[in-house]
């Protein structure tokens, strides 16, 4: 299934990817640092989901609290309780 994440806090606008049998594909950062966050698309390319989230949620940027790579986690975990998984 195919998503969209309007992120907060963090340079990157927007976040799309596609979650199937439990796995991330195709991730796609608006905005951001982009070498960085091509890097991180490579990276969790065909990860398990829940992998992700274990390895990136709470990363920050800086002075901020949160990242590119830790609205990638809040994004997966509203797309899986979206759908139930």
């Amino acid at each position: 299934m195919n998503y969209s994440f309007k992120t907060k806090g963090v340079c990157a606008s927007l976040i799309k990817f596609d979650i199937n049998d439990g796995k991330i594909y195709n991730v796609e950062f608006t905005g951001g640092c982009n070498g960085n966050l091509k890097a991180i698309s490579k990276l969790v390319e065909g990860m398990e989901c829940n992998k992700v989230i274990e390895l990136l949620k709470g990363n920050t940027c800086g002075w901020k609290n949160t990242s590119c790579s830790d609205q990638l986690t809040k994004a997966i975990e509203l797309a899986l309780n979206e759908s139930g998984m």
